[in-house]
């Protein structure tokens, strides 16, 4: 889930960067920035409609963009509560483990291996 809302978010914004590219200035038309020397009849998606269509799908793609940026940051806080939440229980268990096991008090005296079984004789 996360990993598909990522790609999501990943597309929006390369899609985002390249509508704001696109827009042209207040002053300027989109005709302009094509070679086109005439006046506003040239322009490439008509009189008005460059400013109303690129400004609507920026404004669209942005609210979809925030969104998704305040899913995943949501998304990685419930993550990381989970995992702080394992470390937790983890170290509880760690600890409960060591107070079960009673402390063998090694002494240099002591050989490094120990077995339980007898030694055979020697002949």
């Amino acid at each position: 889930m996360e990993a598909v809302i990522l790609a999501v978010h990943i597309v929006i914004a390369i899609t985002l960067i390249g509508l704001i590219l696109i827009q042209q200035g207040k002053g300027a038309d989109a005709g302009a920035a094509f070679g086109g020397g005439g006046g506003a009849s040239s322009t490439v998606f008509g009189s008005q409609g460059s400013g109303n269509f690129l400004s609507k799908s920026t404004a669209v793609l942005a609210t979809v963009f925030f969104v998704t940026s305040l899913f995943l940051s949501y998304l990685s806080g419930q993550v990381s509560a989970e995992k702080t939440e394992a470390v937790e229980v983890l170290n509880r268990v760690e600890q409960i483990q060591s107070e079960d096991k009673p402390a063998v008090p090694v002494s240099a005296n002591t050989p490094a291996e120990t077995t339980d079984k007898p030694s055979l004789p020697v002949e």
